[in-house]
């Protein structure tokens, strides 16, 4: 799975990083954790490198919102927000939504 963006609110365009791109037998393996970030010009300029991304120091990169971990896909979710930023509890909500919708159409992320 790569990183894709989603827009939640009118003016929040998030980029969201699987932490994970594990493949068994050739076959992609869903990550149970994604980084967001808010989409800015530092965050953008690395995403054609996103291992950059995600082995920089997240805390200090001003668009770094934390990250969700699906713990039992569909009923268990934690949101951690250890950076400068973070989501409100609907946004959240609204990211969790749209990362199960790319979790449940494999068409979205694979070539």
């Amino acid at each position: 799975m790569k990183p894709f963006f989603i827009a939640i609110a009118k003016n929040l365009t998030l980029l969201i990083v699987p932490d994970s791109d594990a493949h068994a037998d050739g076959h992609p393996v869903l990550t149970y954790t994604y980084s967001i970030y808010r989409r800015g010009k530092s965050t953008v300029a690395k995403l054609n490198q996103p291992d950059k991304l995600l082995q920089a120091n997240k805390k200090n990169n001003p668009d770094y919102l934390g990250y969700i971990a699906f713990e039992q896909p569909g009923k268990v979710f934690s949101y951690v927000a250890d950076g400068e930023n973070e989501l409100s509890p609907d946004e959240v909500l609204d990211v969790i939504e749209e990362i199960n919708h790319f979790r449940d159409t494999p068409q979205l992320w694979t070539i």
